[in-house]
């Protein structure tokens, strides 16, 4: 087939922002992303109808992560078996013994959210399952215990040395860039402006006890007794009276930390039969998604062996809650599918080599070029959904700008921009899989996700863009992030008050 005119230039950015727009103004994400996928096929195939959908069938099964669709859809079922075993049920009641506001609620929240630091993935669905009981009880909007969920995901997961984001950071910076990629990454940490700045105003958000914007109607819904806002049926498939009324908090905390001692067992296990010597390099050379697979059917088969001898659940009941767990995960499924052949959409439109082309042909060693790689980054994950594919395309740029180590310092800061700004980028994006993964382990309408998760990130992206003119300047991360907590915390208390009125 021959290249279309369409690719690498700025038409290649089209598919992605209409499925974005038409999301955003339909609230319907299926049509929005299909309508997208139709165009860039279409674009592909230079407007011929059996060549574009040649093309697609083949970008959408070169774009497919069977991964991810399995290791979703095992938890899935993990999910249904903690609720049809009372599990859930039982930890709700205990940790409303425990838990007594709505406050403590969320901090519990941001705090499994932060402790859970190994994958992004991981912790969007776990998260979810534990914590739902407990916000439900104190009537948190679905869509804030989704917030709460992302922006305790990929930020930490961005600032923690052993995680799999740390692994992929470490493999997309070249050999030749003076400092060896596990030290770039502990470098970035303290310049990580967006990670460091996003969890602060969580915590902010949830100790002054304000909202704001879109989220705030959420809110008021939720004490209301509406805790979804819209989009409800999506999720009414499995409720907490079905579980058993014996279910004890064993039934669901033993499984939680089965599939955590897996995962990480396995992670460190799979680092090491690629050759590693320790446990950063193992999980630098981790097979992750294989590890959360397993860690997975591990969980499953322990559940068995927790439940079926004390009758918690019956065996059929067990069954047949596995293909509970199948339909529970099918909206976050078709999401991912769709989301992922947009991404391949726009990969075979080139949408990667446009911005490369935009930023080498204007990069120069200026003190605007941390701010610069921010914005650029958050742009191109916004418009692909993909932050780790943002590191692969815009982390060797940044180095090779900054020849044989020159200036290591202001290397350090603007790829600590590329971090943040892809974070960033993939955060606000409708079509990016771990905002997904927080609607569905939230049990949050996708779309109201990402509209209220969008107004919350803007100011800090904001913050941001000055915090790194500030770092390109002083080369000092202590002043460039004491300056961002300063005047973030200005912003949101003007925020605080006008939302107050």
């Amino acid at each position: 087939m021959e290249s279309s005119m369409f690719v690498g230039t700025i038409w290649s950015i089209l598919p992605p922002i209409i499925a974005i727009v038409l999301a955003l103004i339909t609230k319907e994400v299926y049509s929005s992303l299909l309508v997208g996928i139709v165009v860039g096929a279409l674009m592909v195939g230079g407007f011929n109808p059996w060549v574009s959908f040649n093309a697609l069938f083949d970008i959408m099964k070169d774009s497919m992560n069977l991964n991810i669709l399995i290791f979703d859809i095992l938890l899935g079922m993990i999910i249904v078996l903690m609720t049809k075993s009372g599990g859930s049920a039982a930890y709700g009641k205990w940790a409303g013994q425990k838990i007594k506001s709505k406050k403590t609620s969320l901090l519990a929240t941001m705090g499994l959210g932060v402790l859970i630091f190994v994958d992004d993935y991981f912790n969007c669905l776990t998260v979810g399952s534990v914590m739902r009981p407990v916000t439900d009880r104190y009537k948190v909007s679905r869509a804030k215990l989704a917030y709460i969920i992302d922006a305790t995901a990929a930020p930490i997961c961005i600032i923690a040395p052993i995680s799999s984001w740390a692994a992929a950071v470490n493999s997309y910076v070249p050999e030749d860039a003076g400092i060896t990629g596990f030290q770039m990454f502990l470098r970035t940490i303290p310049y990580n402006l967006y990670a460091l700045l996003t969890l602060f105003m969580v915590f902010y958000i949830i100790i002054r006890g304000f909202d704001f914007g879109l989220m705030k109607k959420h809110e008021i819904n939720a004490e209301n007794g509406d805790l979804f806002t819209s989009g409800k049926e999506e999720f009414d498939t499995i409720k907490q009276e079905d579980g058993n009324k014996n279910g004890k908090v064993m039934d669901l905390v033993l499984p939680v930390a089965m599939l955590i001692v897996s995962a990480v067992g396995a992670m460190i296990y799979t680092g090491y039969l690629d050759g590693a010597t320790d446990i950063i390099t193992a999980f630098a050379g981790c097979s992750a998604e294989i590890s959360l697979i397993f860690a997975t059917f591990v969980t499953i088969l322990f559940m068995a062996i927790l439940y079926l001898p004390r009758k918690v659940i019956t065996f059929k009941g067990f069954m047949d809650s596995l293909a509970e767990g199948f339909k529970l995960m099918v909206p976050a499924v078709t999401v991912l599918v769709f989301a992922w052949s947009l991404k391949g959409v726009g990969d075979a439109l080139g949408i990667a080599s446009y911005v490369e082309g935009i930023v080498g042909a204007n990069a120069s060693a200026s003190v605007v070029i941390p701010a610069l790689m921010f914005a650029v980054a958050i742009f191109l994950a916004f418009s692909t959904g993909t932050s780790w594919g943002t590191f692969a395309i815009l982390v060797p740029i940044v180095v090779a700008m900054f020849e044989s180590g020159a200036n290591m310092e202001m290397m350090i800061i603007s790829v600590s921009a590329v971090l943040a700004g892809a974070v960033c980028g993939d955060h606000v994006s409708p079509i990016s899989d771990t905002t997904v993964m927080s609607s569905a382990g939230a049990q949050s309408n996708h779309i109201n996700h990402v509209s209220t998760q969008m107004q919350y990130a803007i100011p800090v992206a904001a913050v941001c863009i000055v915090g790194y003119l500030i770092a390109g300047v002083v080369q000092n991360w202590m002043v460039a992030l004491g300056a961002s907590l300063v005047i973030l915390v200005v912003v949101l208390e003007v925020i605080r008050k006008k939302s107050m009125k």
